[in-house]
């Protein structure tokens, strides 16, 4: 996933800090969820921390801000260790600040929110296990569920939950610049090694650090920060999709030059974490009446659904690698299997090593997710354990054509591959989607994780 959140500020900025301040009081919104077994569910009492390139960042003396739109406070942040020290996050409002509102086993993410010192657009949220440590999902030889609402999500948007790779304290341990940790949102990484983030490692990536030429509250920096993504759910109204992402390196590092894989430099194939992924959009895989706004669609996108992602293994144990990704839906009281697509003259409905080398040899897309480890290498990282990600936001970089348009816009819609969903080329740009969708928003609900086939109703 490439983010971008813009905000329009006075005393708030964007940015990551790793100092923890004391200005504005930090009060996670809670959230309960669900562990399954065959024999039942339970409740756990969970809590959503705002990323830190969200909060605002300031002395750590003063209420003065270390970043305003896309600018540094020089004599703050003279170098990135100092910056480090000499700055701190601060609290959230998540109601007025940034349009998230939990109840009981529901969050909701809204779009464009007029806060009190500033407008915000969307947001990235992370699950806690407890006030100072995120949860770890270990998902191998198990499956996820959620109800959604994806009704009020047009063109352009993505309502995403997914999970990272991220270190369940935040950074915290490994560098000492970090005083804020997983409490304040720090540490996050992600397949698309994002050069925007404001700190890494525990200094501040202030170094070659370059305005957005369309966003006028972010830039980027020298380094990225880089790890294993697995995205559930892509998704607005239009399109949605599942795809892993692999690296050769299965924790959170910061990356510099060929590393990073950077667009802009050529390099999108040669860096450690494969960027394309493998996905399966049941659109641009052929199938154009399983998804989408209407009951003409087998899940309709004006109502909510559950989704269930299934992690298989090859022996049906923990220990065993992960060979399948399989995704059922719930709609009405109906569980509605994956679509099945037809690629090279063979039958797919789920994310398999098979798949996903067929799906780019259709479509002339080199298989970078096999020579970063594959469906093997994701699982091992589901071992490890990752963060779950809920995200709101527009697209900077590709005005989300990617997801529910045709791309590359340049290429004709009858190439395999490039039709992704319908809406329009022109569509997708932030300037537009925000000041004509304000107030889009998602509802995730009734998160559940546990055996295969516990989540569920029988089928």
């Amino acid at each position: 996933l490439i983010m971008r959140a813009v905000f329009i500020l006075a005393l708030l900025a964007a940015a990551r800090g790793q100092q923890a301040g004391s200005l504005t009081p930090e009060h996670h919104p809670a959230i309960a969820i669900e562990a399954c077994t065959r024999s039942g569910c339970t409740t756990e009492q969970k809590a959503l921390t705002v990323s830190a390139n969200w909060r605002w960042l300031h002395s750590t003396q003063s209420s003065t801000n270390c970043y305003t739109g896309d600018q540094w406070d020089a004599s703050l942040c003279p170098d990135p260790v100092a910056c480090a020290q000499n700055c701190a996050l601060d609290g959230a409002d998540y109601p007025g600040t940034y349009g998230v509102h939990t109840s009981g086993n529901d969050a909701s993410l809204g779009f464009v929110t007029h806060g009190p010192y500033s407008t915000n657009i969307g947001s990235r949220l992370f699950l806690l296990d407890d006030e100072n440590t995120y949860k770890l999902f270990k998902l191998k030889n198990r499956e996820f569920s959620f109800d959604v609402d994806v009704s009020q999500l047009p063109c352009g948007l993505n309502g995403a939950l997914y999970f990272v790779a991220m270190e369940a304290d935040g950074g915290q341990s490994e560098f000492p610049n970090d005083k804020a940790g997983a409490k304040f949102g720090t540490g996050y990484c992600d397949a698309q090694c994002p050069h925007d983030i404001k700190f890494i490692s525990g200094e501040a990536n202030i170094l070659n650090w370059t305005k957005s030429p369309t966003d006028p509250n972010s830039g980027t920096g020298k380094y990225g920060t880089c790890c294993p993504e697995m995205d559930i759910w892509e998704s607005n109204s239009i399109s949605q999709a599942v795809t892993p992402h692999t690296c050769t390196i299965q924790t959170p590092y910061r990356c510099e030059g060929l590393q990073c894989g950077d667009d802009d430099e050529g390099d999108r194939e040669l860096g450690n974490c494969d960027k394309d992924g493998c996905d399966f959009n049941p659109f641009r895989l052929g199938n154009h009446t399983f998804y989408g706004p209407g009951s003409n669609f087998a899940v309709d996108s004006t109502r909510p659904f559950t989704v269930t992602t299934q992690f298989v293994t090859a022996d049906g144990t923990d220990t065993g690698d992960l060979t399948e990704i399989r995704r059922l839906y719930v709609q009405d009281g109906k569980v509605i299997r994956n679509p099945t697509v037809s690629l090279g003259g063979r039958s797919f409905n789920s994310v398999t090593e098979d798949f996903c080398a067929t799906q780019k040899t259709v479509f002339g897309d080199p298989n970078t997710f096999a020579k970063k480890g594959g469906l093997k290498a994701m699982g091992q990282v589901l071992d490890h354990g990752m963060v779950l990600v809920l995200s709101l936001w527009d697209d900077h970089e590709a005005n989300m054509l990617w997801l529910d348009s045709n791309y590359p816009p340049n290429q004709p819609a009858s190439k395999p591959g490039v039709a992704r969903g319908t809406c329009a080329t022109s569509s997708g740009v932030p300037a537009d989607v925000e000041a004509q969708h304000p107030n889009a928003l998602v509802h995730f609900m009734n998160i559940k994780y546990g055996d295969i086939g516990s989540t569920l109703p029988a089928y």
